[in-house]
């Protein structure tokens, strides 16, 4: 049988515990042993786990370690770029831009925190239309039900009101320190009756492949290989790639040669949307290109923009998003300063219907269309040709202060 394959992010507020889940599912499941366990890390030995897979992931070459790998009877799960970075958010943006599926982490003796609501928006903003909702730490309310109801409601509120249907999403009580309810059903929650963390998992579904679409591939990494040569790492959103391909990357627009192809430290063919891969390009040099430009073929290439036009949502801003603001756009793996030059109309958020034309500016809380010219060169394409290179977050002073998508792009000649 072909299990199908899903990427997963996991997310949450700070110290929720998120690495601390992922690092103890794997324990549970006999992917990592004892001894992989670092003995002087005490209660942070399940999450130092993966932070120190990271590290040496990023030492490394390895496109995909297999300890990011978990498989459920049904699913083949790549864990994305597992969490407690320190430039979190930037990360998260990344991470979900390239999900179809999220673990949201919310402790059960916290509850809905700042960072809780701000990676729910994102997620959503990001495309990310599968949640299963962990809540986690039931062992520090005394595996209480009541504890669980409260949050399992208050979390479900703030989805819904962000636009998800909250209601068709699995609310999985867990404890990731002790191992309960993660991989086999807790007899400490025996009032729980649904899915354990794992079982949620199996029953993701798997995320369309749009083959017919142009090639887009958005670079996380370059790396120069002694004996190999250039070799750009990333995930194909969509298109297909194959061995003796000439690509093209945006927004430098080097051309090379695709000579080799490698995902899972195997040698194959052709990539397809979803894929995590590795390619050994001839004809360009490391210096040339970099994260955040996006490879495709010449006959299609990647859009660079002149300005383009967003729907956008207000996260958090001071006073108003209004004309001359200047935030960082994270767009798929780039990060680009960009003006606001004009905001256009406030529109219901609900009905997508126009509220005000031409307003001062939009306040928290608020969506509405805005016009943007990218300060340095940026790929980004229209949601109704390639959504997976529309959306975006707007980061500001250490904020995510909005998220959106790109509706309208004027090409840059």
């Amino acid at each position: 049988m072909v299990k199908k394959h899903v990427n997963l992010l996991f997310m949450g507020h700070v110290d929720h515990g998120k690495s601390t889940l992922v690092g103890r599912t794997l324990f549970d499941l006999g992917l990592v042993s004892e001894k992989d366990l670092p003995s002087e890390a005490g209660s942070f030995k399940f999450a130092w786990l993966m932070d120190r897979l990271r590290e040496e992931r990023e030492r490394g070459v390895t496109i995909e370690i297999s300890y990011q790998k978990i498989e459920t009877p049904n699913t083949i799960l790549t864990i994305i770029d597992a969490p407690g970075h320190r430039d979190f958010v930037k990360n998260m943006i990344t991470g979900a831009s390239q999900a179809e599926a999220a673990v949201l982490v919310v402790a059960a003796d916290d509850g809905v925190m700042p960072q809780t609501k701000e990676h729910a928006a994102l997620a959503f903003t990001l495309g990310v239309n599968q949640l299963v909702v962990a809540i986690n730490k039931m062992d520090l309310v005394g595996f209480d039900e009541k504890a669980y109801l409260k949050l399992k409601q208050e979390v479900s509120s703030l989805l819904k009101s962000l636009g998800y249907p909250s209601a068709d999403f699995h609310y999985v009580p867990v404890s990731a320190w002790q191992g309960e309810n993660l991989v086999k059903p807790s007899p400490k929650m025996p009032w729980y009756r649904g899915p354990t963390l794992l079982e949620a998992l199996d029953s993701l579904e798997e995320g369309e492949k749009p083959v017919d679409k142009p090639l887009r591939i958005p670079l996380q990494n370059v790396f120069s290989i002694t004996g190999a040569g250039t070799v750009p790492i990333g995930k194909v959103e969509t298109g297909v790639l194959r061995v003796g391909d000439t690509v093209v990357f945006e927004p430098s627009g080097k051309k090379g040669e695709v000579r080799s192809i490698e995902m899972h430290h195997q040698s194959v063919e052709r990539a397809l949307p979803g894929d995590n891969i590795g390619f050994n390009v001839r004809g360009v040099s490391k210096d040339e290109i970099k994260r955040g430009d996006v490879a495709g073929h010449p006959d299609h290439p990647p859009t660079v923009a002149q300005r383009f036009t967003a729907k956008v949502v207000v996260l958090n801003v001071p006073y108003q998003l209004k004309p001359g603001f200047t935030p960082t756009f994270h767009c798929h793996t780039a990060s680009v300063p960009g003006r606001v030059v004009s905001v256009l109309k406030r529109v219901d958020p609900r009905s997508g219907e126009t509220v005000e034309e031409n307003p001062e500016g939009l306040k928290k809380g608020e969506v509405g269309v805005v016009e943007v010219e990218p300060l340095k060169p940026l790929v980004i394409e229209r949601a109704g040709e390639i959504p997976h290179l529309s959306r975006f977050a707007m980061r500001h002073g250490g904020q995510t202060v909005g998220a959106g998508v790109c509706v309208e792009v004027v090409k840059r000649e």
